[in-house]
């Protein structure tokens, strides 16, 4: 399974960014795929899940309203849609995956498979 992130870069606070995933290497009708962040010294934070073809989204509280999760099945692809941004939400973004699954978990450990991060930075 690869996992291929993209969409980082530097923004001002309040505009947005789309952050997008790509999955390949093998089929999963039934998967949890989600957003993490981390800063230097700090755990990986739950941004935002999605249960491919089941559910609502899930969100943490700290984005709520803000971040939009959403896929693409034909393209086998999630985003995240990430609008009003902050300059506490300066990070490096990761798309992770968990298979076989539909029920959402918001922890780290959880997500079997990892792509390489992608920086966003919001300067004030």
């Amino acid at each position: 399974v690869q996992l291929q992130a993209s969409g980082g870069g530097l923004v001002q606070a309040g505009g947005s960014l789309r952050l997008s995933c790509t999955f390949s290497g093998r089929t999963a009708s039934s998967r949890v795929m989600g957003w993490f962040r981390q800063t230097p010294g700090k755990e990986r934070e739950f941004v935002a899940a999605v249960s491919w073809n089941a559910g609502s989204p899930v969100y943490s509280d700290s984005v709520k309203g803000r971040f939009t999760i959403d896929t693409d099945n034909a393209k086998d692809t999630v985003y995240l849609q990430m609008n009003s941004l902050k300059p506490e939400d300066t990070a490096m973004y990761y798309c992770a995956a968990r298979l076989g699954v539909t029920v959402i978990h918001r922890v780290s450990r959880s997500y079997n498979y990892w792509g390489k991060g992608t920086q966003v930075t919001v300067s004030s």
